[in-house]
């Protein structure tokens, strides 16, 4: 006899529907899975064949073949034991099969029936509502993710007789309901804030420059200084995620399987600090089944790289695609999957080796050549995509001591978000949300300076020798500054602002 079960699979961030075929024949015992399953969806077969039989059901002694379709497609994880599991019962006539083509099943079973929780359950439920079918049976601990999107009807269940009870009309399934504006708007106490920041008034300001206007951000200092305490704080100052981008940040992490469990929706936007002995496939994703890398996962919040020039060449020249489109593109033999990367890249490194180049209290013990080749590490064409530099000095004593606090991230994050809806306003109708992300193009049509600022340009680009790359994002970044003044033309003091923000230019000058 023959039974159909719907489940679904992953391709990169997406779902798309599976139909498992499960047919029964009589003849030598025997299970045959076919539709290009991996290891785990081979092995499921043991832990299927105990679960039914530990629940009490009969476990057919013939020939069984399992077909996961579309077969050019490959499966892979243990999310297929519910379906395969649930065939097997309806193509040997122990359960009814009129529910089943209206949900579809998802879950890993234990030994003894139990289900457990699996990954990718929120773009799953969004593939059950673009196919029109009924609903989702998910495990319990998948319900809340799942209970996000509408229009569908989730279920959670625990263990496989519940599953069977509810197929055979015995037992009705209550309908999970969640009231997504309250889980949404639930106030996210963060637990570090920019009043904890003691001096670096300068790196702050630039700081709050990167947020407003999307900005990506070098800070370079000696060691202590900092820089890492700044580059946690950013995401407190950035601007609240919309549903949307909280939808999209949460279908990335429900794939990777870092959603915590129970959790519904991510909130607050992501920090991603990986260390720098990773490869470019952690980095960007890959692997030989395509997974989401570091770049993916930090979408809609900050990537942080320290001691940037540590980081393997091959690895840091691996970011160009995804800072250039926001996007990062896997190409491997079995599939190609295209992730979202749209990120604020934020790196951290030492002025040298030794790290005391212009420090005052430690001597630098570095020749000229070893500083230039440290710098060296980091190539021309991945600064090229880095708008602010600024130097972060040692914090004095008197800094450190002081009992005034400064600006609450919460007081900071308002003027980044007057400045961001300004930029909304601004590129309405061009594809684009942020000034950092503007063409030539685009700069040249809203980056019009007055005659004074045309004059100090020159002369900082003259005296300074700054290149065609640094007067471009001097542009940029002066028209957030204007931003965040609420002023419409970008004046010369938002130019002479803007200048101190390149200050790897200003040395190589």
């Amino acid at each position: 006899m023959l039974a159909r079960v719907l489940s679904s699979a992953i391709l990169g961030i997406n779902a798309y529907l599976i139909e498992v075929e499960v047919d029964i024949q009589h003849g030598l015992p025997a299970w045959i899975t076919v539709g290009l399953p991996d290891t785990v969806v081979k092995e499921s077969k043991e832990r299927i064949r105990s679960a039914i039989k530990n629940c009490g059901y009969y476990f057919p002694t013939d020939k069984i073949t399992v077909n996961l379709a579309p077969a050019s497609q490959r499966k892979e994880g243990s999310a297929f034991d519910l379906p395969i599991a649930l065939g097997i019962l309806a193509a040997s006539g122990q359960i009814k099969t009129e529910i089943l083509k209206e949900y579809v099943f998802l879950g890993e079973l234990s030994l003894d029936g139990r289900i457990k929780p699996v990954n990718g359950i929120l773009p799953v439920a969004l593939c059950v509502r673009k196919e029109g079918l009924k609903g989702l049976i998910v495990p319990k601990g998948n319900v809340a993710e799942a209970a996000i999107i509408p229009d569908i009807e989730v279920m959670a269940v625990d263990n496989l007789p519940q599953v069977v009870d509810f197929l055979n009309n015995q037992i009705d399934l209550p309908k999970a309901s969640l009231n997504i504006e309250e889980v949404f708007n639930i106030e996210q106490d963060s637990q570090i804030d920019f009043q904890e920041v003691k001096g670096q008034v300068y790196a702050k300001r630039a700081l709050e420059i990167a947020a407003a206007g999307g900005h990506n951000v070098l800070m370079i200092g000696p060691p202590g200084a900092g820089k890492t305490m700044l580059a946690r704080r950013l995401p407190t100052i950035l601007p609240l995620l919309t549903f949307e981008e909280a939808l999209e940040t949460t279908r990335i992490y429900s794939v990777a399987g870092l959603l915590p469990q129970g959790q519904a929706l991510i909130t607050i936007r992501p920090f991603r600090a990986p260390h720098h002995t990773i490869s470019d496939a952690g980095l960007v994703g890959g692997g030989q089944t395509p997974k989401p890398g570091e770049v993916t996962l930090a979408h809609n919040g900050v990537l942080f790289l320290d001691e940037l020039p540590e980081f393997k060449r091959h690895v840091l020249e691996a970011l160009r695609q995804p800072l250039e489109d926001g996007i990062v593109t896997v190409a491997r033999v079995g599939a190609t999957v295209t992730y979202p990367a749209r990120f604020m890249l934020v790196c951290a490194m030492n002025p040298c080796p030794c790290g005391f180049l212009g420090d005052s209290k430690h001597q630098c013990t570095c020749s000229y050549l070893q500083i230039q080749r440290y710098r060296a590490k980091v190539s021309g064409p991945l600064l090229d995509r880095i708008d602010i530099h600024i130097e972060v000095p040692a914090v004095s004593y008197q800094d450190l001591n002081q009992i005034s606090e400064g600006e609450s991230s919460k007081e900071i994050r308002k003027r980044v978000e007057a400045a961001r809806d300004i930029q909304k306003k601004r590129f309405a109708k061009k594809g684009i949300y942020c000034n950092a992300q503007m063409n030539s193009k685009l700069v040249n049509t809203f980056c019009v300076l007055d005659n004074a600022g045309k004059k100090l340009l020159e002369t900082a680009m003259e005296k300074l020798g700054l290149s065609a790359r640094a007067y471009t994002r001097i542009l940029k970044i002066a028209r957030t500054i204007a931003d965040l003044e609420g002023e419409k033309n970008i004046l010369s003091q938002h130019i002479a602002e803007a200048i101190q923000y390149r200050t790897l230019d200003r040395e190589m000058s």
